[in-house]
């Protein structure tokens, strides 16, 4: 299911950003990163939003997931969004809140996550 398909991952930590990067780039995905939701805002709107899917991390300096999924959801609802998180206060309904499409516990088991990622795209092409 990867065949070009633009994933844009957002982690505040560089080692699963990396990590996430390194995986979904070997099963061929056009994988794009972004350190903070700051930059990751500015990624979308470079690219007018084109993007298959959004992984997030919820806690993160200058702007949080919550923060980017919001914007996103309002701006671009069409494109799925998966958000990950390890702790914090609450973070799993602040992600609901949000309006996440997925919301799994770190530490992430990629294949766990790839197929959050297949599933979203099954059901973003039956739309």
């Amino acid at each position: 299911m990867s065949s070009n398909f633009r994933l844009l991952i957002i982690d505040d930590d560089e080692e699963t950003l990396f990590s996430l990067k390194s995986y979904f780039s070997k099963k061929s995905y056009d994988t794009v990163t972004a350190e903070n939701g700051l930059e990751a805002l500015k990624i979308i709107e470079k690219s007018d939003g084109q993007f298959d899917i959004l992984i997030t991390d919820i806690v993160m300096p200058t702007v949080t997931g919550v923060g980017v999924i919001k914007v996103l959801k309002k701006k671009y609802p069409k494109i799925p969004i998966i958000a990950m998180t390890g702790y914090g206060q609450h973070p799993e309904a602040m992600a609901a809140e949000a309006e996440a499409d997925i919301i799994l516990k770190k530490p992430i088991e990629l294949p766990k996550l790839e197929e959050s990622v297949i599933s979203l795209l099954s059901q973003a092409l039956k739309k």
